[in-house]
């Protein structure tokens, strides 16, 4: 008995195998552009993560100034550690929704205002829901001109489905340039800046209102897993392809010629 005859079917004709063929090209070409691309993104993360672990443990350095505020990217500066020296005006202060380790609570953003008359941005730390009452005036930090670390981060976009609200004072994103309208600020840095813990915070075991050094640093990195994904997905087209092609000759060569 021969193999078409076991089978019970004929050999694919040339617009088949044609259209087979195509669509297996297309597939494994696919896959593999996947993959390279997820190699090229793998090293893109693992640089990324090693320049921000460098900027968030080097020394504090001057925030950048009015005059370097166009050239400021995420790429170029977030995670800078950097300082300040400014008085905090705590009557424009702004609480921004958020959930840490300690519970669901607010960012507290105080405008600090520098000896330029610049305004930067200050995210003094974390605060509960109950703390104070939310009075923007409530608990001020340092009276005068202060001086702070903290790490530069850039101004949130708007969130994708909870939108900011200025008239209501109620926030979800730390968008600079909504904070600083809202709040009838002028000349405002275009970044804010995460201040670090200072010492003293901790009461007793207990941390003291408004709680820095909370900035969660987390880059998930899957590239490896997806590439190698990618590349298992390619193989498998290209090993589906020799096993049509095989059986194909199978069938050619089993099947008597026609009279």
């Amino acid at each position: 008995m021969s193999v078409t005859e076991e089978t019970g079917r004929q050999p694919r004709g040339p617009l088949a195998l044609g259209l087979l063929a195509l669509l297996g090209l297309i597939l494994f070409a696919g896959f593999i552009a996947l993959g390279t691309w997820q190699v090229y993104r793998l090293a893109w993360k693992r640089d990324l993560i090693a320049r921000v672990d460098q900027r968030v443990h080097a020394a504090p350095v001057d925030a950048p100034a009015r005059d370097a505020w166009g050239g400021i990217t995420a790429q170029s500066a977030e995670y800078r550690h950097v300082q300040l020296r400014g008085r905090f005006l705590y009557d424009r202060q702004t609480p921004v929704w958020t959930a840490s380790n300690y519970g669901t609570g607010y960012w507290l953003m105080t405008p600090l205002q520098l000896a330029d008359g610049s305004v930067v941005l200050v995210n003094r730390g974390f605060a509960p829901e109950d703390w104070c009452g939310l009075k923007a005036q409530c608990a001020p930090g340092p009276d005068g001109e202060t001086t702070l670390t903290g790490l530069l981060r850039m101004s949130e976009p708007p969130g994708l489905f909870r939108h900011n609200d200025p008239s209501r004072n109620t926030w979800y994103t730390r968008d600079v340039a909504a904070i600083a309208t809202a709040r009838g600020l002028r000349d405002v840095a275009p970044y804010f800046v995460d201040e670090d813990a200072a010492p003293g915070t901790l009461d007793a075991g207990k941390p003291a209102w408004p709680q820095g050094g909370l900035t969660v640093i987390a880059f998930p990195n899957n590239h490896l897993s997806y590439l190698i994904t990618w590349y298992l997905l390619a193989l498998m087209v290209l090993a589906a392809a020799i096993y049509v092609a095989r059986d194909e000759r199978r069938l050619r060569r089993s099947t008597p010629p026609r009279v």
